[in-house]
């Protein structure tokens, strides 16, 4: 008889819950996305500030940025603990990658509100 222990705290389900969900926030995005474009009388400069001055596109697109910083932490997690052995570069790695999806967050927000 095998003795079988369950290790952790099923990450896996709350992962792959994670990806399907960001997975399908972007794809929804972008083809609302693509049908305003398609939608507009021109694709100049006047055109495309006065969408952009829309609240619902800066937050529909900022949803859109969250979903893929969330997908892109839970891709690049699972990655390091399948393929980064050593806890000490695995976690220095993660505070790397973690940096970085707050800055990109932050960079986002500046960009899409002007500050």
């Amino acid at each position: 008889m095998v003795n079988r222990q369950v290790v952790g705290a099923h990450y896996g389900l709350r992962d792959w819950l994670a990806q399907r969900v960001t997975a399908v926030v972007m794809a929804i995005y972008t083809l609302l996305f693509l049908a305003v474009l398609a939608g507009m009388p021109k694709l100049d400069y006047p055109h495309w500030k006065a969408l952009w001055a829309l609240p619902v596109i800066r937050y529909a697109t900022l949803l859109f940025l969250l979903s893929l910083f969330i997908h892109a932490w839970v891709g690049i997690r699972n990655i390091f603990m399948d393929y980064i052995k050593p806890a000490d570069l695995r976690l220095v790695l993660y505070v790397l990658v973690i940096t970085a999806l707050v800055c990109y967050t932050a960079w986002s927000i500046r960009i899409l509100w002007g500050a």
